[in-house]
């Protein structure tokens, strides 16, 4: 069996009171000046946990700048904030983006390594700063994964992938996600299932990684619907944060592949978000690549509900229909056209797309820019 190593938080803290516990950890670990990133909308809600730290003697600098996918200058202004500031330490609580940004600044805040020289896989070779990171979305499962993901001055997707970006503590409290709008549910929880699905059927696919890969898919195909038609349904939103946060273990020693290099043009010509680029590119990917291992997708299609057909390569296309039907059950547009985009503008994107080795080279099936053509074609 090939070699694979695993790289999560030293301390996973999962399920309802997990805010509670982040706020006891912190104050055991002695920090002083700690460095928040958040959000505008959970100022409320996170109001009495930091008046508790404040009460120990703990200084907090809140940042909540980061409100879209954060681009490298966001990053750079928030890094001189945390500097003047003189942190000790910084938590990230929001969604993936914030996370994303929490986890580069611990990185840089005494690294002797610039920005640049950090980009890419495995570049970024240190980090000082105690980070914890604590979701508000199902989505990215950046809490407990090695990458962290930016916009350069082009408009194109960077990724800085290292183990010095997994956190050193991740908290996932469901009850932290209850106020997330359907829309963003639904994207959000797409994207972290398309986590598991691509980690599942890739080329670098490892049987430590499909446990988590494949009950990921399961909780996520079960429960989205739920959350999305009731954001209050405790039960539901926990078995898709525990999907996502599977998803996002499987991040670093697998990856994605094609939906995501695919969906990234997306972000980058007509600003779609992340979760959303996904699930209009999903089911459409998920057919090409059926091509290359009806077995795989068979295997996706009986987790998702599919009954078994007379050959693998049906019930894997029944596993496709399932998935449409799943994201058209959480509300969500199920073609390009639907979201606002140009189809004269497809050649471009494919374009956008060959660029993103980094991801198609894990794909179980090669993909030319032709290939990305008809790929965005069908979705149309």
């Amino acid at each position: 069996m090939k070699e694979i190593v695993i790289l999560n938080p030293n301390r996973v803290v999962f399920g309802e009171g997990s805010m509670q516990r982040f706020v006891n950890d912190f104050i055991e670990k002695g920090f002083k000046r700690m460095f928040l990133l958040s959000i505008v909308e959970l100022r409320s809600v996170l109001a009495p946990f930091l008046d508790e730290l404040k009460l120990q003697g703990i200084e907090i600098a809140t940042d909540e700048s980061i409100v879209g996918e954060p681009t490298f200058e966001d990053f750079n202004k928030v890094l001189l904030d945390a500097k003047a500031f003189g942190a000790d330490s910084v938590v990230g609580i929001g969604g993936g983006s914030v996370l994303d940004v929490a986890k580069l600044i611990a990185a840089q805040l005494k690294n002797t390594q610039t920005l640049d020289e950090v980009k890419g896989i495995g570049n970024l070779k240190e980090r000082q700063i105690y980070v914890a990171c604590i979701p508000t979305t199902s989505g990215t499962g950046s809490e407990v994964s090695p990458n962290a993901i930016f916009v350069n001055e082009l408009g194109e997707k960077v990724g800085i992938i290292s183990p010095y970006l997994v956190p050193d503590a991740a908290y996932i409290d469901p009850v932290l996600t209850v106020s997330l709008p359907k829309s963003i549910t639904a994207a959000t929880g797409i994207d972290a299932l398309t986590h598991c699905l691509e980690a599942y059927t890739n080329k670098f696919a490892h049987p430590f990684v499909d446990l988590y890969a494949l009950e990921g898919v399961r909780l996520i195909a079960k429960y989205l619907k739920r959350a999305c038609d009731n954001g209050a349904d405790l039960e539901a939103r926990a078995q898709v944060a525990l999907g996502s946060m599977y998803g996002g273990m499987c991040l670093g020693p697998v990856n994605t592949a094609a939906v995501h290099a695919l969906s990234y043009p997306l972000g980058v010509e007509y600003h779609i978000p992340h979760g959303l680029s996904n699930a209009l590119l999903l089911p459409y990917v998920m057919e090409y690549n059926i091509e290359a291992d009806a077995s795989k997708y068979e295997r996706i299609a009986e987790v998702l509900g599919a009954e078994k057909k007379a050959t693998s390569k049906e019930t894997a296309l029944e596993g496709v229909k399932i998935m449409k039907q799943l994201i058209a059950d959480c509300g969500l547009p199920l073609t390009l056209s639907e979201a606002g985009v140009k189809e004269e503008s497809i050649p471009q994107l494919a374009e956008g797309a060959i660029k993103v080795q980094r991801l198609l080279k894990n794909n179980i099936r090669e993909i030319a820019v032709e290939d990305a053509v008809a790929i965005y074609q069908s979705a149309f």
